[in-house]
């Protein structure tokens, strides 16, 4: 009899850990495009989401934070629309946020819960914007409804500081 409710409790507790709670996430490649100017720099780029009448939240920012005396952030304010939704508000380099410049090419990145936190349902934007010195800046903007379907993809594609973008959900 002990032996049958040892089994039966374990059985339960296995049942629990086999089916744990759907992990949301979203994976976005940002595409940095290769330009031919005289003096190139890499591009601070800001990743957020925004949904109306709630805070925006920063996802990632890649800039250059290795610089001495941190003098990278000085030109985080050229991220306008980032700069004004939410960047002004952190502190620098804001942990498991900052990231380093990207060179040209498919950069793929991938926000689970612990960076998404708890979203409500609604309707949100996704956004990437990039910024050059000597250069110019773009936004891209993805809307999409939250909780998504698996698999559900979205797309836009900037003309010149960025170019595809795309996210993709999964639960």
């Amino acid at each position: 009899m002990q032996l049958s409710t040892r089994i039966v409790m374990t059985g339960a507790a296995f049942a629990g850990l086999a089916a744990p709670a759907a992990a949301q996430s979203i994976d976005l490649t940002v595409t940095i495009p290769r330009l031919s100017v005289a003096e190139y720099h890499r591009p601070y780029v800001a990743i957020w989401l925004e949904k109306t009448g709630a805070p925006a939240k920063t996802l990632a920012i890649w800039y250059d934070h290795d610089m001495k005396d941190n003098e990278g952030t000085k030109w985080l304010r050229d991220v306008r629309q980032w700069w004004r939704a939410s960047g002004r508000g952190l502190s620098f380099p804001a942990d498991g946020i900052t990231g380093a410049t990207k060179a040209p090419g498919t950069h793929k990145v991938s926000f689970g819960a612990d960076v998404l936190g708890k979203l409500d349902a609604g309707d949100y934007t996704l956004l990437v914007e990039a910024a050059r010195e000597v250069g110019g800046r773009e936004l891209v903007k993805l809307p999409f409804s939250w909780p998504p379907k698996s698999g559900k993809a979205v797309s836009a594609a900037g003309s010149e500081e960025l170019g595809a973008v795309s996210a993709t959900f999964k639960r």
